[in-house]
């Protein structure tokens, strides 16, 4: 018979037990806190071969994400806190709440008067907490932006926050007006730096490279393009590429410091023109 979500609770259930595994049994919230963050991470790269239809990876990786989830539960479970019925019946209530245009009256025509409403319930919901607890300051509503997460991700986050509230750039070459003057005043600051070799300077130069990437998280979000996937992608193909040059070196019997710059050039655009037509290729074949 298929496995349900109730036979994965009663494993890990079983595996926290006296009876169970030890590895299992000693683990806290401290201990699978790196575990959970690194299964998040696979999961987000799997996604990307499920776009180019292999979703096997990814139907793997989010099942190790829920895993970790359920482990979670258990352990605060055990430690009289909340049970994995506690996490779905409150996600579930504020799926409700926060979609009053589906289980409601509210009307909503489009995605965006969709997040405008999600963005006000969301801070009357921090309000009445603050007011059950006790707190009176006024919250943000980039309190729910992680400081913790990835800078990329984190910067794709705010923007993304504060355009739900009409905080963002009328067009997206009004974006790419900034990005110019962004790469102008980066271009001043690393002139200066070099001028006076000033740690100040340098902080400057820091703030200015930040600033750019800023800027580009928002070119990205105009796009509908997560930077940090986008970011990903870059990376394996420099990957992909530079594992090229390093097969040719290998295969010519030679080490880097022998090679010219215009050699390893020539190699990376080699690697490019494959990659180029293996990309042509596949595209004919799924057209035939």
């Amino acid at each position: 018979m298929p496995k349900t979500f109730n036979d994965l609770v009663a494993l890990m259930d079983r595996l926290r037990s006296p009876g169970g595994c030890p590895w299992d049994r000693e683990q806290t919230y401290a201990t699978l806190a790196p575990m959970l963050l690194e299964e998040a991470y696979e999961a987000f790269d799997a996604l990307e071969e499920a776009r180019e239809g292999r979703p096997a990876a990814l139907r793997e990786e989010l099942g190790d994400l829920l895993f970790q989830i359920t482990f979670f539960a258990q352990v605060a479970n055990e430690r009289g806190e909340f049970n994995i019925d506690d996490v779905i019946e409150e996600v579930h209530a504020k799926m409700v709440r926060r979609h009053p245009h589906v289980f409601g009256d509210t009307k909503a025509g489009n995605s965006a008067e969709v997040l405008r409403n999600w963005e006000a319930i969301k801070a009357e919901e921090k309000r009445a907490a603050g007011k059950h607890s006790g707190k009176t300051e006024s919250a943000s509503i980039l309190d729910g932006v992680s400081t913790k997460a990835p800078a990329l991700m984190e910067a794709h986050q705010i923007s993304t926050k504060v355009a739900r509230v009409g905080f963002d750039w009328t067009q997206i070459r009004d974006i790419f007006e900034k990005l110019q003057e962004e790469v102008d005043e980066l271009r001043e600051a690393i002139s200066t730096h070099a001028d006076t070799n000033d740690e100040t300077d340098h902080a400057r130069v820091r703030e200015e490279i930040g600033d750019l990437l800023f800027v580009i998280t928002n070119i990205a979000r105009r796009l509908n393009v997560e930077p940090e996937a986008a970011l990903k992608l870059s990376n394996r193909k420099f990957r992909r590429r530079f594992a090229y040059i390093e097969k040719k070196l290998h295969e010519q019997h030679r080490k880097f410091d022998e090679t010219t710059l215009a050699e390893l050039e020539e190699l990376w655009q080699e690697a490019k023109k494959i990659e180029g037509a293996d990309v042509a290729g596949s595209r004919t074949s799924l057209s035939a």
